[in-house]
Order: C-alpha cells, then structure tokens, then sequence
C-alpha cells in the first residue's frame, strides 16, 4: 500500500514537472516567407491610409525578405535586409526590457521591446516615436506549427500575418 502511494506521487510529480518545464520552440534558422501560405489581405480599419504610405513604420519584424534568426536560451536574435542595410535586432526572453535601433523616415531611432512567452508562443511588444513625436505600439506573436513560423503582427493599421519556411 504505501509502495502504491510512492509510485502515484512520483508520477505525479513528473506529470507536473514535465509541464513546467516543458521546452519551448527554437526558432533558430533562415526563414523565407511562404507566399503560397499566405492569409487574405485583411481589410484595414476605416481612415487608414494607403499601403506604401508609411506602410513599413511599424512592421518592422513583418518585412517579406528572408530572416535569419538565432534563438540562445533567453536572447532572440533576428538579422535581416531593409534595403542595403543590414538590421539586426536581440530581444531578451525573459520579460526584460531590450533596446534595439532602426531606420524610419531615414533616421535611426530607438525602439523598446519587451519579450516574455505566453506557453509555446512567443509576445513581442515594442514602443517606438512616431513621425509626430507621440509613442507608437506594436505587437508580434511567434510561434511554430509543424515546419512553418507564423508572425502575427498588430499596430494601428491592423493585423497582419505572415507565414515563414525554413530554407537552413
């Protein structure tokens, strides 16, 4: 009887254990956008202006070339081409803020991130000064589906979603 009692504990406590430190995804890799994946355009809120009109601004992780991402314990590095220039931006995972740099408007300004996981999907939100001076917020959801990252990006012109193969 209480061999009995021992074994239900010590699987109970794997049994949460296992949950508890369940591995989160790696995203390590160079991803291409799959256009073949790609969601509808959906239609953006009343007032806003046309794409190519500022469209860049805040979608900064949601630009169509290829990624290259390295995911070390708690640091996220994204590298990627925004036109001749070579942008890389390092989040810290663990809820801590990150500061990065990018070009808007052909200056650079500093944007402010914080990364924290939310079960196997990863929440990114970043402050970044808008054309007028005023806080622009921006947020992206990361996870992984079988060989496929989806990004789901949202800012004040909406929501958009963007499917990523992983071409190494």
């Amino acid at each position: 009887m209480k061999l009995a009692r021992v074994g239900i504990i010590a699987i109970a406590v794997l049994a949460i254990s296992s949950v508890a430190f369940a591995q989160k995804p790696d995203f390590s890799g160079t991803w291409t956008v799959d256009t073949s994946a790609m969601p509808a355009p959906a239609t953006p809120p009343a007032g806003t202006p046309p794409a190519g009109e500022g469209a860049r601004g805040g979608g900064r992780g949601m630009m169509a070339g290829p990624m290259t991402v390295v995911h070390k314990g708690d640091t996220l590095t994204i590298e990627r081409m925004q036109g001749e220039n070579k942008i890389v931006s390092v989040y810290k995972l663990d809820g801590t803020e990150s500061v990065n740099k990018m070009m808007a408007q052909g200056a650079e300004i500093e944007t402010k991130s914080m990364a924290k996981w939310d079960g196997n999907k990863l929440m990114i939100s970043t402050k970044r000064p808008g054309q007028d001076g005023t806080m622009v917020e921006t947020s992206q959801t990361w996870w992984l589906d079988g060989g496929t990252l989806t990004v789901e990006s949202t800012n004040a012109r909406g929501t958009q979603k963007r499917v990523y193969k992983k071409t190494t």
